[in-house]
């Protein structure tokens, strides 16, 4: 077996390092999980964590990237079938009982963005774009629906997909900490606005 370059070894002790981060951040959150342990725990020193990520804001921000854009391309791919919306919704729905309020995920993506918004300002701006390009998926989403069957929206088609955004927000949080709580609103919404 060839030897790896050094460029694949870097690539890879960085992949490791990422799956690590990724791992203590959902299980322990933003807060208690070190640089240090991230780095005890993949094996490596500090000091290979430093070399691939300058901060722990910027490593949790690729976590979060990195699950938030599993999400979306989930989502998009129950909408971006070319299927029929009724059944769309009935997998959103499974979807939906299944991520929304997942504890790890949401609390830190509640967590971190608390974080950038009261001690890391130059964060905020990211953690805010990463936000609009999730409502702009969700946006481009819908528009691609009333394409395939035109029907009026009692509001405008961005603004609506802020408020299905913040309502799956919401619901997150709610599910976070109250399990028992069904997520069946979120996709009963969408079908009253889109019907």
């Amino acid at each position: 077996m060839p030897r790896r370059t050094r460029a694949e070894s870097q690539a890879r002790t960085r992949e490791l390092l990422l799956a690590t981060a990724r791992e203590l951040f959902l299980r322990d959150g933003y807060h208690a999980t070190s640089l240090e342990k991230v780095a005890d725990t993949a094996g490596f020193s500090k000091g290979a964590v430093y070399s691939n990520f300058r901060t722990k804001d910027e490593l949790c921000e690729e976590v979060i990237a990195q699950v938030r854009g599993e999400h979306v391309q989930a989502v998009a791919a129950l909408f971006g079938a070319g299927g029929e919306l009724a059944e769309s919704l009935k997998a959103f729905d499974v979807w939906a009982e299944n991520t929304i309020g997942d504890p790890g995920w949401t609390l830190l993506e509640a967590e971190f963005a608390i974080h950038a918004a009261r001690r890391a300002p130059d964060v905020r701006e990211r953690v805010a774009q990463g936000a609009r390009e999730a409502a702009g998926v969700l946006t481009a989403l819908l528009r691609a629906e009333l394409d395939r069957a035109p029907r009026e929206l009692p509001l405008p088609v961005e603004e609506l997909a802020e408020a299905i955004l913040a309502l799956g927000i919401g619901l997150g949080l709610r599910r976070a900490v109250d399990p028992e709580l069904s997520s069946r609103p979120l996709g009963d919404l969408i079908r009253l606005l889109l019907d």
